[in-house]
């Protein structure tokens, strides 16, 4: 009976490995099937899409399936938020060059500013991804959404963004396990605290509705 929960055990591990090891590589694959510009959000939203899945259940799903009806159907609309995030993020760099640039006096006084707009960013993009394939919203309600949604949650924002930055300094030192552990590694760290996060957001908004 141990040896065959033992086994019962590694083939369950074995099974999520592959599992994992598949997605990544549909998600590095249709980013480059997409000329990487074109093909990156389209495969992280689908990337998502299967984890969200997997997040409320759905194991038995076809992982490919359900990633390629992703991939297809917000081909567009994945893309128009990639255009929004790369302005952004545009901008940002931008402004970090002028300030890497500029004379000290300007740096001191709008450095703190430029980095706290910066966090603000990229917590922000911890809510994006999962709330893009978790409710049915327009762009840029997504975006808007997804600041509130990080505000109101500040504790689950911290361990987010200490958890992906460890799995990121953790990955650094092993490059080729980037193959099969990366994109899908991060979408699991962050879709279940996100959705606990919108879940939390909603229960507050039922108990003002309530007492209204």
């Amino acid at each position: 009976m141990e040896t065959t929960g033992f086994m019962g055990g590694v083939n369950s591990i074995l099974e999520w490995i592959s599992r994992l090891a598949w997605l990544n590589l549909l998600w590095i694959s249709f980013s480059l099937l997409g000329i990487i510009v074109f093909g990156f959000f389209p495969a992280t939203i689908a990337m998502f899409a299967v984890v969200r899945k997997w997040a409320v259940g759905e194991m038995e799903i076809s992982i490919f399936k359900t990633f390629l009806n992703s991939y297809k159907q917000e081909f567009v609309k994945s893309n128009l938020l990639g255009l929004v995030l790369m302005i952004i993020t545009a901008i940002l760099v931008i402004d970090f060059v002028y300030l890497y640039q500029t004379s000290s006096d300007i740096q001191n006084v709008l450095f703190v500013p430029f980095m706290v707009v910066s966090l603000i960013f990229v917590c922000m993009l911890f809510y994006i991804f999962p709330m893009y394939v978790h409710f049915d919203m327009e762009v840029l309600q997504v975006i808007k959404n997804s600041f509130f949604v990080m505000i109101m949650n500040p504790l689950q924002t911290l361990l987010m963004l200490v958890g992906t930055s460890g799995l990121l300094f953790l990955l650094s030192y092993a490059p080729p396990l980037l193959i099969i552990c990366s994109g899908n590694i991060l979408a699991l760290a962050i879709t279940k605290p996100a959705f606990n996060a919108f879940s939390k957001v909603n229960r507050k908004h039922q108990k003002i509705m309530q007492k209204q």
